[in-house]
């Protein structure tokens, strides 16, 4: 009797243990309820829809829904704009720093150059997004490798990790299939490139907030196409006329816009 007592208190001790340590953990810290890898925490990064280290410029009739930031790069390399400056201290989420506005930005438009403590927020945001890029590029054990030799157009893509060697395109559209909970990561190696007037398409309750495509060469969306999800990227993206995205832009290089449409999820 003794002993089936001693065994129950340790079993008690063991569970309350175990609560407290899923209590101290965040939910996006844990593999999600559905399918696919661990969430990538953006960090700070996640307060834009646009991320940069060597400037965003645009041309046209730019749109773009969420903040736009850049760092260590100056506010000059913000082009195309028509920055208007705001007073310092009047930045919603920015303190006593200073920001700018932009008729073609919903949101504000962030840079290293601007009143302090701006430029401790910008360094944080790219410090961060720096370490998310590391994370999703170092996911072991993919689902998928080298599928379809990277070239996606006219697939259907289930929750998981995918990992190639080399670049992946498309030619055609492409879908990914999953529920709101469901993850997606996508290793790519060379570059991203999207024909003109291609899509991804969500379906099945996919969300763009829960795919990341990490690129360690550049970004290229054709004219009129449109993609979705989390863009990770260690070099340039570039969005020619007319195209447009749901997700967001973080790259280590520059960021090129030309009559794009940006809107960044929830």
């Amino acid at each position: 009797q003794n002993m089936q007592n001693m065994l129950t208190a340790v079993f008690g001790l063991v569970l309350l243990a175990l609560v407290a340590i899923v209590s101290a953990v965040s939910p996006n810290d844990l593999v999600p309820s559905g399918f696919g890898p661990m969430h990538v925490l953006l960090g700070t990064a996640a307060n834009f829809a646009i991320l940069s280290k060597a400037g965003v410029s645009t041309t046209g009739t730019t749109a773009i829904t969420g903040d736009v930031g850049v760092s260590p790069i100056a506010q000059t390399a913000m082009t195309g704009f028509g920055l208007v400056a705001k007073t310092a201290g009047t930045c919603a989420g920015g303190g006593a720093g200073s920001c700018a506005t932009s008729a073609v930005v919903t949101g504000l438009l962030w840079a290293a150059s601007d009143t302090s403590p701006t430029d401790v927020k910008m360094t944080t945001a790219i410090s961060d997004m720096e370490t998310a890029y590391t994370d999703a590029a170092g996911r072991t054990t993919p689902n998928f490798v080298e599928y379809e030799t990277g070239a996606l157009g006219g697939t259907t893509l289930l929750p998981g990790l995918y990992k190639f060697s080399t670049g992946v395109g498309f030619t055609g559209d492409c879908t990914l299939k999953g529920s709101s909970q469901d993850t997606w990561i996508f290793q790519i190696a060379g570059d991203m490139t999207m024909d003109n007037g291609k899509q991804i398409i969500l379906v099945d309750g996919a969300k763009p907030e829960n795919i990341v495509w990490v690129v360690a060469g550049r970004s290229i969306f054709g004219t009129t196409s449109h993609f979705k999800g989390i863009i990770l990227g260690a070099t340039l993206a570039e969005f020619k006329t007319g195209s447009s995205i749901d997700g967001r832009v973080l790259v280590q290089t520059a960021v090129t816009l030309d009559a794009t449409t940006v809107v960044q999820p929830p």
